[in-house]
């Protein structure tokens, strides 16, 4: 499956509206969608933005998120309670601004690998898609485990920014009181 490119800046993005009665209606095909079909324009990777119909307040986030919040209650979640936990533990932490890139690196990574493996077996019958995903296994831990050390590799760069901004934010503190290190 081929992941298209988000619309570049300045594109015409497609408009979805919310209306106070939570219906949600698409300015392109001129109808009222459901969340499904809003599910299936994010599976499509189609660009679209959604808006309130009243103030235009851009609800694009709070929509993704109320379709995460219905996957995770139908079926096997992706989220386990403890990462849930800690994805809020740091609403509030000094780290909170690097951890939305620090996902965002890590799942772009993840989809990657993912159109790597859809390329490389398309055309595949279920028997061969099996030895296929047999064969690809080291080559999937070989990606994942890249996949890992880049991960590393950004929290240690988050590390180093977090302390850069603590020296630089107590290094103001101790000169407002005149004090140098």
């Amino acid at each position: 499956m081929p992941t298209k490119k988000p619309a570049e800046p300045g594109a015409s993005l497609r408009v979805i509206k919310k209306y106070p009665n939570r219906r949600l209606y698409d300015t392109d095909r001129s109808t009222y969608i459901t969340l499904a079909e809003v599910k299936r324009l994010v599976m499509a990777s189609e660009a679209f933005v959604v808006r309130d119909a009243k103030t235009g307040e851009d609800l694009t986030r709070s929509v993704l998120l109320q379709i995460i919040l219905e996957e995770e209650a139908n079926g096997a979640p992706i989220f386990t309670a403890p990462v849930l936990a800690g994805v809020i533990r740091f609403y509030g932490h000094a780290m909170r601004g690097l951890m939305g890139g620090y996902l965002e690196k890590n799942i772009q990574s993840l989809i990657e690998v993912q159109a790597k493996l859809a390329e490389q077996s398309q055309g595949l019958s279920p028997e061969m898609w099996t030895q296929f995903m047999s064969m690809q296994a080291p080559a999937l831990q070989g990606m994942m485990g890249a996949n890992a050390d880049q991960s590393a590799n950004l929290f240690a760069q988050m590390q180093a920014q977090l302390q850069a901004q603590m020296r630089q934010q107590t290094d103001q503190l101790l000169g407002a009181f005149g004090v140098k290190r």
